[in-house]
């Protein structure tokens, strides 16, 4: 089992190229089922997730080619329409396969499925949005049976704006008569990705990026080429790493409008940030001080995926900052082995609230999901000593190859088996 080791107290500089977006290159791969074509992907990043949505492309009969970080999807041929226990306990986005294939097939088996554990992430609300549509669902031994019967489009009212609801309804409503309408849809930018392919096969959907979305069937039949929209998480985990650290990075091929709630409270906390055009230039030569109450929101709100990049940010800047997490309750998994290293936590239901100390030190810690593991590295690249962190492989299914990006800006950070 890999461990990433990190020592400390060596300012970051130079610059870092942010990859494709990990949140957007997965339902695209799912949605290339739809058009039964030749779909080719580029930007694509090298990780855990996508080499799990490749497993069940290729389950399900399609033939997928990998080169550098293109990824072609010939879905002309689709065998099956169950994706096994297995390949969904990998990923918990697995779950967007499922309006794609019943699209394409009609029906689809599934299993719960796997990812992070951040407390409940029901899919009662993809599941009833698909019974509106005209699909019948059962549990049978664990497993959701789904078939379409007359499928019609209708308006769907979301009661949650969840991003996976949002798509996977999206991507089904391709294959139902007539108009649908997504309300209170999600905003995220990776929606308007999705989109903007689907236009592209030939798909007619509009409105990605506000709160209605709306979908007129008819089956996509054209071949596509896309490329991944930049990852705005991975842009603003570099950032939180540059901050935590200090030193001077610029982080390329990104959108800062994105992030834009990421950039003001860094620069709340007295970080020196300058955006131009798709770079963003952070320097930072001394402590940072307290920042503003961050509260997680869905889009265009402080992303729920940086909180706790950002507390560890906040673990050694001056003062208190207060952190309520109104996403997953159980998010606040990673603040036990920032106390290992020596943070100031305590944790009250959604809130938490950091006291910051002068310096953390370098201790043996646990990734206990993705984005908590791109935290301890964060708190590692500004601690006193070596920080060794386990279990990286939760690392490893949202960053590419993260221990090389962070040498090329001068991190003492290295891989070991």
């Amino acid at each position: 089992m890999s461990i990433l080791k990190i020592t400390g107290g060596k300012p970051l500089s130079g610059s870092i190229r942010i990859n494709g977006a990990k949140n957007s290159v997965l339902p695209i791969l799912a949605a290339t089922l739809i058009n039964g074509g030749v779909n080719v992907l580029h930007n694509c990043p090298d990780l855990k997730d996508v080499t799990s949505a490749i497993k069940i492309l290729e389950h399900l009969g399609c033939k997928v080619k990998r080169e550098g970080k293109t990824i072609t999807v010939d879905s002309s041929v689709v065998s099956r329409c169950d994706v096994p226990d297995s390949l969904m306990r990998e990923m918990r986005s697995s779950v967007i396969f499922l309006g794609p294939i019943i699209a394409r097939c009609g029906c689809a088996v599934l299993h719960t499925p796997g990812g992070c554990e951040l407390g409940p992430r029901p899919i009662d609300l993809h599941l009833s949005a698909l019974e509106k549509l005209g699909v019948s669902i059962e549990n049978e031994g664990g497993n959701i049976v789904c078939k379409a019967g007359d499928m019609k489009g209708r308006d769907i009212i979301l009661s949650f704006p969840s991003v996976g609801a949002t798509e996977n309804i999206m991507l089904a409503a391709i294959a139902c008569r007539g108009a649908t309408r997504i309300i209170n849809a999600a905003r995220e930018p990776e929606i308007e990705d999705l989109q903007q392919f689907l236009k592209k096969t030939g798909a007619s959907v509009n409105g990605a990026g506000g709160s209605e979305i709306s979908i007129i069937g008819g089956r996509a039949y054209f071949d596509t080429e896309h490329r991944v929209m930049p990852d705005r998480i991975e842009a603003a985990t570099y950032l939180c790493a540059a901050a935590a650290a200090g030193g001077d990075v610029t982080v390329e091929d990104c959108e800062s409008e994105h992030i834009g709630t990421v950039i003001e409270r860094l620069t709340e906390g007295g970080a020196d940030i300058k955006v131009s055009g798709r770079s963003v230039r952070i320097k930072v030569s001394d402590r940072l001080k307290s920042m503003p109450p961050v509260r997680t929101m869905p889009y265009p709100g402080f992303p729920t995926d940086c909180q706790s990049q950002l507390m560890a940010v906040a673990c050694t800047a001056k003062g208190t900052t207060v952190f309520t997490e109104n996403i997953f309750e159980n998010r606040y998994r990673h603040t036990g082995q920032l106390e290992r290293m020596g943070a100031d936590i305590k944790v009250s239901g959604r809130v938490a609230v950091v006291e910051g100390v002068e310096r953390l030190k370098g201790a043996v810690v646990t990734a206990t999901d993705l984005r908590g593991g791109a935290a301890l590295a964060v708190a590692a690249l500004g601690a006193e000593g070596c920080t060794v962190i386990e279990d990286i492989y939760h690392i490893d299914r949202g960053y590419e190859k993260m221990e090389q990006s962070l040498a090329s800006l001068g991190a003492d950070a290295v891989r070991e088996e």
